[in-house]
């Protein structure tokens, strides 16, 4: 399915209005991910793992409670993947010492090195498409991207007033 999409879509160019915003983006992530978990597979892990380690402060830890809000995650989500985290060996729990309520996720030598892979991964990704993609095109993508962001937080697509259109 994704690759008919991305033939039709660079075969087609100049009719972009085929296709609805929401759809290019969905599609594009999708296959991102997809290339992600590719490259993960051989080291046993997946590209959720990559993220979570690479949201992880290497230094000080991350609060749990934190990681979430950060990663765009829903804590049931995030617990499930911290736990088969902790189980691989990638990361330890500890105690935070500002808040004795609160668990500091910390990365142990093993997870630092998967993180130290998952950011090589990152940054070729980076390299390649910006190499491929004129730095005006990527300002263009980044504006595009922060306004849909901006329209969304602020609830200006379905607001009150536009829902009951």
């Amino acid at each position: 399915m994704h690759s008919k999409f991305f033939l039709s879509l660079t075969s087609h160019k100049r009719n972009m209005t085929e296709f609805t915003i929401d759809y290019v983006l969905r599609a594009t992530w999708q296959t991102v991910a997809r290339m992600y978990n590719e490259q993960a597979k051989p080291f046993d892990s997946t590209m959720a793992v990559g993220f979570t380690l690479l949201s992880i402060d290497p230094k000080t830890g991350t609060p749990s409670t934190a990681l979430g809000p950060k990663m765009g995650m829903e804590a049931t989500s995030l617990s499930r993947i911290l736990k088969s985290m902790e189980e691989k060996g990638l990361i330890e729990r500890k105690p935070n010492p500002k808040d004795g309520r609160g668990v500091l996720i910390h990365l142990t030598d093993f997870g630092l090195e998967k993180r130290n892979l998952s950011k090589e991964k990152v940054l070729r990704f980076n390299e390649v498409v910006k190499a491929n993609v004129s730095e005006e095109k990527l300002d263009h993508f980044f504006e595009v991207a922060s306004t849909i962001n901006g329209l969304i937080l602020e609830k200006k697509i379905y607001s009150k007033e536009t829902t009951n259109s």
